[in-house]
């Protein structure tokens, strides 16, 4: 017997409930019907809404759609069921009124940037209206070429209109954070910790990387870029950049994702035990010089401290420096290898003196980075940049 359905069930898939639209709320219809003044569009649910016609006709006055044709419109407002739509300011006849609607209703408008001004740009909205963009609000980055903008078209926001329209302050930057969250709502569902993504660097400071990842910025601290020691993020990445990194740290809430570069690659103190017996010499570089002693690179991501009691050689000396240059080549002998704290004790090739070691490991951990702490959001990071320039 086949299973009887709800009313409610029925009315769903019948698809009878009209759908309620708020102002300047963005919707694709099809077209249905064109009259000789308004174009008719299906907003499901058996609803129509409609446009003017004079919205679609180009220079020489000829109708740019057709029937079946999909459109983008944007709800102005209902009257007895009826609901009006628009599509682009452009295509207004009254540009005054339709400006007036979209700055009280939030309407995206399309527009112009015609030239850069004192403070940002100038928009021409049509031939008898312009407007003004701040820098700020042009982007949701930092503006570096104004020749990327000017001579464009882009969808903005009124934020300000008085003086009668003398006064128009427009943005993109609501518009662009709508299209990002929209983004970050779907990455949510996709993104999980552990999980390697690949994408593009964006900018490079001297903390680390700003990396985009399917329109989202994520960050690339300096401490994960390599497993070494990183003296200039520059040189390492530039701004388009591909790469492939994993993710570390996801925190929605804080809009903060952390990548590690490093932790796609194979960890050299897998190696130590092998490679470094105690009693081998090696030849590595001068990479610090601290007062307690010297530390030297064997390899990318693998130092060992050379205790300034080592170096001494009989005489008293207050810094490393004193007998050593940094960024020079020294032999050293491998004393004594720690692989769980990852430290390694040096000593000179020939050195017979026995010295106690106590304190070193203090030494060692403070010149060790720490895992890395809560970095703050992005906006934090680049005013910290900011505030270094």
């Amino acid at each position: 017997m086949e299973e009887t359905k709800s009313f409610a069930e029925m009315l769903d898939e019948t698809d009878l409930t009209p759908k309620r639209f708020a102002p300047g709320e963005k919707t694709e219809a099809i077209v249905v019907k064109i009259s000789p003044e308004w174009i008719f569009i299906d907003l499901g649910a058996k609803s129509e809404g409609y446009l003017d016609k004079n919205e679609f006709l180009d220079d020489n006055g000829n109708l740019t759609v057709k029937e079946g044709d999909t459109i983008t419109a944007y709800f102005l407002s209902s009257r007895h069921s009826e609901r009006l739509f628009t599509t682009k300011l452009l295509a207004r006849k009254s540009v005054d009124d339709f400006l007036l609607n979209a700055y009280r209703n939030q309407i995206p408008l399309e527009a112009s940037v015609e030239k850069e001004t004192k403070g940002g740009f100038s928009i021409r909205i049509s031939a008898s209206a312009s407007g003004f963009c701040p820098y700020s609000q042009m982007d949701m980055k930092k503006i570096d070429n104004v020749a990327d903008y000017v001579g464009k078209k882009f969808d903005f926001i009124v934020m300000e209109y008085s003086e009668n329209g003398r006064n128009i302050v427009l943005s993109r930057r609501p518009l662009l954070q709508k299209i990002e969250q929209e983004k970050i709502n779907v990455l949510k569902g996709s993104l999980q910790k552990g999980m390697t993504v690949k994408g593009v660097v964006t900018s490079v400071r001297d903390f680390g990387a700003f990396v985009d990842i399917g329109g989202i910025q994520a960050l690339l601290p300096v401490s994960e870029m390599t497993w070494g020691r990183v003296e200039d993020t520059k040189a390492l990445y530039a701004p388009g950049d591909s790469i492939e990194a994993k993710i570390i740290n996801l925190d929605w809430e804080n809009d903060r994702i952390t990548l590690s570069f490093k932790d796609t690659l194979p960890d050299p103190w897998n190696e130590v035990v092998a490679k470094y017996l105690e009693g081998s010499v090696h030849t590595g570089k001068v990479s610090r010089l601290t007062d307690f002693g010297a530390f030297i690179t064997l390899e990318a991501g693998i130092d060992g401290l050379l205790h300034i009691s080592k170096l001494s050689r009989g005489k008293k000396i207050k810094h490393a420096r004193d007998v050593l240059a940094a960024d020079s080549q020294l032999e050293v002998q491998i004393e004594k290898i720690d692989r769980d704290g990852k430290r390694i004790s040096l000593n000179i090739p020939g050195n017979n003196q026995d010295v106690s070691s106590e304190g070193v490991g203090d030494d060692f951990r403070s010149y060790v980075p720490d895992a890395p702490k809560a970095m703050g959001t992005f906006g934090d990071l680049m005013n910290k940049s900011k505030k270094k320039k």
